[in-house]
């Protein structure tokens, strides 16, 4: 007679866990976003998450304007186009220029916070952008390492918008911000110039408040290659960053929460001065 058990004995039991990272039919192709990634303690609710999930895409003005950017470097220098991410978040930039620059260009994606990388990392794989690769690191003056806050990313935030070093007006994002060496997490930190680039077209900065630590670090890469600019300035001294800006020999113009910087020895500016001469 065959031996008998209770199946139950057997069930193994899952603990529950929120669902954080998912897969979305964005408008441009197929994005991993965190649907916890937005900040509702404000009027409007933000955060690249939300955004996508509620419209299908996030800041489409400016995706599309460093796309022509790219491509009159391209028209004007050539193909090997070279373009840097700084504050990629989880890609939605990296992806489109990566599929723009098909068999002409290169775009490196810098990502400080872990979990936020994992998702940069899976969206230049799941989007197929051979022409991209991504780095865990935080961008700044220097090499080394850098202490940066630690979020739940299983609770909502406006992951984003975390500053990696305290600012004297913090922004709130959703979460409480615990700057202390015992509560963050150590992640390596890189400067641009470190890269030691043979070329460089393009470079967005969107470090929320290190913008002009980046540029320290840029120096030589800036200056040996006039690369385009795309600096965020909202937790920035606007003008001290437009001074540094012009020093360098760039033009400089606002581009939503940006500051468009283009040298003035690069044709690209052209096209720009027409289009405003046009409006």
């Amino acid at each position: 007679m065959g031996s008998t058990f209770l199946y139950e004995e057997l069930v193994v039991s899952i603990p529950k866990r929120r669902i954080a990272f998912v897969i979305a039919s964005a408008n441009r192709g197929t994005l991993i976003v965190n649907r916890f990634d937005h900040n509702g303690s404000c009027q409007a609710s933000y955060g690249v998450g939300y955004q996508v999930l509620e419209s299908g895409s996030f800041d489409e003005a400016e995706v599309d304007l460093a796309c022509r950017l790219l491509g009159f470097r391209r028209k004007y220098f050539g193909d090997g186009v070279v373009a840097i991410d700084c504050g990629a978040n989880i890609g939605v930039h990296t992806v489109e220029w990566s599929r723009q620059m098909t068999d002409w260009g290169t775009v490196t994606a810098i990502e400080a916070q872990e979990r936020i990388f994992y998702a940069l990392a899976g969206n230049i794989a799941i989007n197929n952008c051979f022409n991209a690769k991504a780095i865990h690191a935080a961008v700044s003056s220097g090499c080394g390492s850098l202490t940066i806050p630690s979020l739940d990313h299983q609770k909502p935030a406006s992951f984003g918008s975390l500053e990696l070093t305290k600012l004297e007006n913090t922004e709130p994002i959703g979460q409480a911000i615990n700057y202390s060496e015992e509560q963050g997490a150590v992640v390596t930190m890189i400067s641009l110039d470190s890269l030691s680039l043979h070329r460089c077209d393009f470079i967005k900065i969107d470090v929320e408040g290190m913008e002009s630590l980046v540029l320290d670090g840029a120096a030589e890469t800036i200056t040996k290659h006039r690369p385009i600019l795309l600096v965020e300035m909202i937790k920035s001294r606007k003008d001290v960053l437009q001074t540094r800006l012009t020093s360098l020999g760039y033009v400089v113009l606002t581009a939503g929460l940006n500051f468009l910087a283009i040298h003035s020895s690069d044709q690209t500016l052209e096209h720009l001065r027409t289009t405003t001469e046009k409006h």
